[in-house]
C-alpha cells in the first residue's frame, strides 16, 4: 500500500499512530537507481518505509539554480509503485511548499563541519547543512 502525504501536519498525524519498525530514505526526487535500491533495503528490513521526496532550499548555494532542479513527482510515484510489493506499506512524503518544512521565521540550521568539507561538501559547502536541517526537521 501506498500513501502519499502532501503536509507535514497530516505526516505528523499519521505518525503519531505508528508504534513499527520504520525505514526513511530522504530525497529531493528525480528518483534513480540508488535511490531505489535504497527503497528495496527498507522494505525488507522495516515493517513501513518512508520516503521522502522534498527539493529542499536549504541544500542550494546562492550561486546554485535551486529553481531548475527537475521536480518528476509523478514518474518518481511510479517508480517506487513498481518496486514496491502490494503487501508492503509505503508513506510518499512530498511537500507541497517551503513553508509546511520551514514555517515563516524558522531558524533551524545544523552544521558538522568535519561531514561538511567533504565529499559533496567540499565543492557545495551549503549542502550537507541542508542535509542535516531538514532530516531534523521530519
Amino acid at each position: 500500500m501506498i500513501k502519499i502525504i502532501r503536509t507535514l501536519k497530516e505526516f505528523d498525524q499519521l505518525r503519531s499512530q505508528v508504534s513499527t519498525k520504520i525505514g526513511f530514505v530522504p530525497t529531493m526526487g528525480n528518483l534513480h537507481q540508488g535511490h531505489l535500491s535504497l527503497l528495496k533495503k527498507s522494505l525488507e528490513e522495516n515493517e513501513l518505509s518512508i520516503f521522502s521526496i522534498f527539493v529542499n532550499p536549504t541544500q542550494f548555494a546562492p550561486h546554485e539554480d535551486f529553481n531548475q532542479y527537475p521536480r518528476t513527482l509523478d514518474n518518481d510515484v511510479k517508480l517506487i509503485e513498481s518496486i514496491t510489493p502490494t503487501k508492503c506499506e509505503v508513506w510518499i512524503f512530498a511537500p507541497e511548499k517551503n513553508e509546511d518544512i520551514y514555517p515563516e521565521g524558522s531558524t533551524t540550521s545544523i552544521r558538522n563541519s568535519t561531514l561538511g568539507s567533504i565529499l559533496e561538501g567540499a565543492i557545495r559547502p551549503h549542502h550537507f547543512e541542508g542535509v542535516l536541517s531538514v532530516v531534523s526537521t521530519i
